[in-house]
């Protein structure tokens, strides 16, 4: 069995909790809100959303550098991981995939010996939070089963495939910043009381829904999810601020779909925060071709 590691990025929003009882090395992005400075996931997630709240400035969040990058391959190789694995952000969202795929290069290019006895296997989530924060933690979990690095792969980039997420959002002040969603569509959905769903695939971001009022973005959102889920696929419940929001969509899910989602509910950190704010509910899983 090969000695296997597993790095993400802290938009997987994957907790310290779940990171240290899989062994799965999560690198925080630089956030910066106002003159304020600090690593994704230093500062509790309830402290972050008063924070943005209450500042004047939107956060801003910064990639993770081929530098970092080069540092971790550097340690992980030292240690005598024989396959390390690094599950990005969406590419199209982030340049932290190219810049580990750089690193990645420049490690070999330096250690050409270690071409024949180590793997770097850089991936592409193509997508945001949970989405593949579920799925890291699963490939741990098979690893510590003794499946191989191959079938490990497999399993994630079947995944990411086919994996996709829609996310509701109750203010809009974040969104039409990052360009989720276009700026005069946020005015109108703000003059009419609209609340957007958006599907976040890799370069695919849309508006595929509007809930009018806050009372009916649960009910959209699984509508939504219903319509576009495989058949049998685990379902991910992804919450904010609020977790009754997350409690409802969960219990309304269970009993349209006849199963309950994964064990695991995740909450948007500082990287994803900065661009849906802390007032979202969201969804993902497998979706039909």
């Amino acid at each position: 069995m090969s000695k296997i590691k597993f790095i993400t990025d802290s938009a997987s929003d994957i907790t310290k909790e779940y990171s240290a009882k899989y062994n799965i090395d999560v690198q925080g992005f630089p956030i910066t809100v106002g003159d304020r400075s600090f690593r994704d996931g230093d500062i509790p997630k309830e402290e972050y959303y008063d924070l943005i709240d209450s500042s004047t400035e939107l956060p801003v969040h910064s990639q993770l550098t081929v530098f970092d990058f080069e540092e971790l391959f550097e340690k992980y190789a030292a240690e005598g991981y024989e396959d390390i694995f690094f599950i990005s952000i969406n590419a199209h969202g982030s340049a932290t995939y190219q810049n580990a795929c750089c690193a990645r290069d420049n490690f070999f290019s330096e250690h050409p010996d270690k071409a024949d006895k180590l793997r770097i296997r850089v991936l592409d989530s193509t997508s945001y939070s949970g989405t593949y924060g579920y799925p890291v933690i699963e490939a741990a979990k098979m690893a510590e089963e003794g499946k191989s690095a191959d079938e490990i792969e497999k399993y994630l980039a079947d995944w990411f495939e086919i994996c996709e997420v829609y996310l509701a959002a109750y203010t809009l002040r974040y969104v039409k910043k990052s360009g989720r969603i276009s700026a005069a569509a946020a005015f109108a959905g703000e003059l009419l009381g609209l609340k957007p769903v958006i599907l976040l695939k890799g370069e695919n971001t849309k508006v595929v829904a509007k809930a009018r009022g806050e009372q009916n973005v649960v009910p959209k959102l699984a509508d939504v999810t219903c319509d576009r889920i495989a058949e049998g696929s685990p379902y991910i419940i992804i919450g904010g601020r609020n977790l009754a929001y997350t409690q409802d969509i969960a219990k309304v899910l269970t009993e349209r779909l006849g199963y309950p989602p994964v064990d695991i509910t995740f909450r948007v950190g500082g990287a994803i925060a900065a661009n849906s704010g802390p007032d979202i509910v969201a969804t993902a899983f497998k979706a039909k071709k």
